[in-house]
C-alpha cells in the first residue's frame, strides 16, 4: 500500500538539531507526523530545542534525546526511547556525519576512526535498529554524500566512512523488504551549510559552485523533499543511492 502522507506517522531523526535535519523535521511536522529529535553534542542543544519547539508548534507530538551514536547500545536507546515517547516508529532518517578535508600522508589513526565511527559505524547500526523496530511498511533514509562519485583530493576518509552505506542500504532493502520496508540512501552535492564551509577554501568553494547548475551549492531545501517523498510516495525506491546535487556528478 502507498502511504502518500506523514499524517499520523512518527518519525525518527537522527541529527535533527539543525541545518538538513532540522528542516526535515519541521516539514515532517506541518505535515502531520510527530517527530522525534536525535542530537549529539551540547554546542547543538539550544537549536535541537529550537526545533523541537517548532515542531510541537505544528500542533504534533515532538521528543528530543542526545546520544553518541558510535556506541550501539546508545542507538537502541534512542530507538526504545523514542518509541515510547511518539509511539511505534514509521520513518527513520539519519542525517548524521562528519567531513574531513585531509590528505591521506597527514591523517591520523585517530581522526581515521572518528570518521568511520561516526559516517560508517553509527549508519550501520542505525539501519539495524531501525530493521529490528519500525513497522511494517516503514521507510529508513540516510545521507550520504555526492562525493562517492567523485575523483577528488583530500576527502579519502569523508566519501570512504560514508561508502560502505551503500552496500548496507542494499543488503538491508533485501533482508527487510519482506515486511514492505524500503532503504535507500541520498547523496546530496556539497550543501550551503556550515557543515562544507569549514573545510574548504573561499577559492574551493567558488569551484565547488562552478560544479552545480546555476553556479550554486545544494540547498538543504533542496533535499528535504526528496526525503519527504522516499518516505511517502516514493517507497517503491529501495536498495538506491540517489545523487541529488544538481549535476555536482553522476555515475
Amino acid at each position: 500500500m502507498v502511504d502518500s502522507t506523514l499524517a499520523g506517522k512518527n518519525v525518527l531523526i537522527a541529527g535533527g538539531a539543525k541545518n538538513l535535519g532540522g528542516l526535515i523535521a519541521r516539514q515532517a511536522a506541518e505535515a502531520g507526523a510527530n517527530v522525534a529529535i536525535h542530537f549529539n553534542s551540547d554546542s547543538s542543544r539550544a537549536d535541537a530545542e529550537a526545533t523541537l519547539a517548532a515542531v510541537e508548534a505544528s500542533g504534533v507530538k515532538g521528543a528530543l534525546f542526545q546520544a553518541d551514536l558510535t556506541v550501539p547500545a546508545n542507538v537502541a536507546r534512542l530507538f526504545a526511547d523514542a518509541e515510547a515517547a511518539i509511539g511505534t516508529l514509521d520513518v527513520a532518517v539519519n542525517t548524521v556525519g562528519k567531513v574531513l578535508r585531509k590528505p591521506i600522508v597527514d591523517t591520523t589513526e585517530a581522526e581515521y576512526d572518528s570518521m568511520f565511527d561516526i559516517n560508517a559505524k553509527a549508519a550501520y547500526f542505525f539501519i539495524q535498529e531501525a530493521g529490528k523496530r519500525l513497522a511494517d511498511g516503514g521507510k529508513i533514509i540516510t545521507i550520504v554524500t555526492a562525493l562517492l562519485a567523485a575523483f577528488t583530493d583530500g576527502y579519502s576518509t569523508y566519501a570512504g566512512g560514508k561508502s560502505p552505506v551503500e552496500h548496507f542500504t542494499r543488503a538491508a532493502a533485501k533482508e527487510f523488504g519482506t515486511r514492505g520496508i524500503s532503504v535507500t540512501a541520498v547523496a546530496p552535492g556539497p550543501m550551503d551549510t556550515p557543515f562544507f564551509y569549514g573545510q574548504e577554501t573561499p577559492e574551493r568553494v567558488e569551484f565547488h559552485k562552478s560544479q552545480g547548475m546555476g553556479g550554486q551549492l545544494t540547498k538543504i531545501e533542496d533535499i528535504a523533499p526528496i526525503v519527504r517523498f522516499l518516505a511517502t510516495e516514493g517507497w517503491w525506491i529501495t536498495g538506491q543511492t540517489i545523487f541529488a546535487n544538481g549535476g555536482y556528478t553522476t555515475r
